[in-house]
């Protein structure tokens, strides 16, 4: 392995001047939640990268919102294949690349919008698979598969159901979302939902005829407490009804009330706790002659902490420390990504491989660019070990 892990690492300084150029034009390319053509547009700027390296690329398309590019390489293996995952959106409104274009200060970090979250971890994954190619590595075929609407957590597309079908049988897959300084990676990350609730009860005046209403606003209530009190922090099971609006006046008895609200969950068997316990709320009649609607708007699976995704991560250890990268550390976090669909599918993952730095999501959003080829090597490295 130390031969390999030497070629990776030469290939890699020799190519840091074209990673960076892709790494600006990825981020000067616009692609936030309402630019679909912002989002293709960095696809197709991939997929020239990708083919130009031998790779066979095939666009999925999405009607409303940036299109899933999948991308093997075909290196002759019959073995089931790495797989690389991770998105081409970013979160900023148009005009963010004029406000805010991709530059690196004297302090060696970078700046634009999604630098970090996740341009910078694009270009890693991209030429770790040019370090390997360079290596003459075969033992298994790769596979990218990258969303173009993971910030708005494919709301609005079937994408996280195509996701899961390109990553099924795969042998491991390493996610370049948002690296951290201190070398932390993730191991574990809560899922999330959104859960609504329309409540339909009988307007009335209040003063008139006050025994002809049937509160909506009262229903909601009740409903309001009895799904608050699901929450069980010390285990990561989480309820938020953070919206509520019903009613049209203090003399009016309302006829219509709706609730918003946000789960979080950090194993599948507490997720099913809280959809179960939300239809059985949605289902309870506090107040006669109401009736509520559920409607699960979203659902993002928790990436669990799997035995196979410790021992990747272990893999990952050992890599770093083999050539020298230094130490790194598992952990979990609150927030959702593509790695829960990989993990329900079946194929550890390790998440959060990408470029290092802070503030994802802000106008301050910055990446150290040392970790771009850092990154890249460690990268390379533990995809040769699996």
């Amino acid at each position: 392995m130390k031969e390999l892990d030497q070629i990776v690492r030469d290939y890699v300084d020799a190519h840091r001047q074209e990673m960076l150029d892709l790494w600006r034009d990825l981020v000067n390319t616009e692609s936030g939640p309402a630019q679909k053509e912002g989002v293709d547009a960095v696809n197709a700027l991939l997929r020239r990268e990708m083919e130009a390296a031998g790779m066979s690329t095939r666009v999925i398309p999405m009607e409303k919102v940036g299109d899933v590019l999948v991308a093997d390489w075909d290196n002759g293996s019959k073995e089931a294949p790495v797989l690389l995952i991770g998105h081409m959106d970013t979160v900023f409104k148009p005009g963010a690349v004029e406000e805010n274009p991709f530059r690196v200060d004297e302090n060696g970090n970078a700046h634009g919008p999604g630098v970090l979250d996740m341009k910078g971890g694009v270009v890693i994954a991209l030429y770790a698979v040019k370090a390997l190619q360079a290596v003459g590595y075969c033992k298994r075929p790769v596979k990218f598969v990258l969303a173009g609407d993971e910030e708005t957590l494919h709301q609005s597309s079937n994408a996280q159901q195509v996701m899961a079908d390109e990553v099924r049988g795969g042998a491991a897959a390493f996610n370049f979302e948002t690296g951290y300084p201190d070398d932390g990676i993730v191991v574990g990350r809560k899922g999330g939902s959104i859960v609504s609730f329309a409540v339909e009860g009988v307007a009335a005046h209040s003063g008139i005829a006050p025994e002809k209403g049937r509160s909506a606003v009262e229903e909601a209530a009740h409903k309001i407490i009895s799904l608050q009190a699901m929450n069980d922090i010390p285990r990561g099971k989480l309820i938020n009804c953070g919206m509520v609006s019903g009613g049209i006046g203090e003399n009016t008895i309302a006829g219509a009330c709706s609730l918003r609200c946000g789960l979080r969950f950090p194993t599948m068997e507490i997720k099913e706790e809280l959809m179960a316990g939300c239809r059985a709320v949605a289902d309870t009649v506090y107040v006669e002659g109401t009736k509520t609607t559920m409607k699960i708007e979203m659902v993002m699976d928790p990436m669990e902490h799997t035995e196979g995704v410790q021992k990747l991560y272990e893999l990952v250890e050992e890599t770093a420390r083999d050539i020298g990268y230094g130490p790194v550390h598992p952990f979990e976090v609150g927030g959702v990504s593509d790695s829960s669909i990989a993990v329900v599918a079946g194929v550890p993952t390790v998440c959060g491989m990408g470029v290092k730095g802070e503030f994802n999501h802000t106008e301050k959003e910055y990446a150290i660019v040392e970790s771009l080829f850092s990154r890249a090597k460690l990268a390379a490295s533990a995809m040769a070990r699996i």
